[in-house]
């Protein structure tokens, strides 16, 4: 039980790190974007801000499901996902990320977006944790030699 309130805690604070660190480079990108001139009114940062702290919390919490093993790979990964992107979705709705005037091609491209770059983060973690498993691995067996 320590290990798993550990393990969740070690990936809920990674996760918050990457979605703040996503959201900083985000706003560097509309910065130059805008060349100098992006402004944001109505404590609409300090709301992005909290948002990207929830997405942490949204796709780090779940993670957890990891520990399940009676669950095969693919329903954990559709769980954890699932609930990283509802969150996302939701908090992107609701601090502005989505605008409300997007069409619905632009949201299904937006998704689309979301859902890769989600992917891509997921599929970076699962093969640096599979090296990781094979380098342990193989220390075991050379010291049963």
């Amino acid at each position: 039980m320590r290990n798993i309130v550990k393990d969740l805690l070690k990936s809920t604070v990674i996760s918050i790190g990457m979605a703040l660190s996503i959201f900083s480079l985000v706003c560097v990108v509309f910065d130059i974007m805008y060349k100098g001139n992006f402004s944001l009114e109505n404590y609409q940062l300090t709301k992005m801000v909290v948002g990207s702290l929830l997405t942490g919390i949204g796709f780090g919490v779940p993670t957890v499901v990891y520990n399940i093993e009676s669950l095969p790979t693919p329903v954990k990964v559709i769980i954890h996902m699932g609930i990283g992107c509802v969150i996302y979705t939701v908090t992107a709705y609701a601090v502005g990320w989505f605008g409300g005037a997007a069409t619905i091609t632009q949201g299904l491209i937006i998704a689309g977006i979301q859902l890769l770059v989600a992917f891509v983060i997921w599929f970076c973690f699962m093969r640096y944790y599979r090296k990781e498993a094979k380098k342990m691995n193989e220390k075991i067996q050379s010291m049963k030699r």
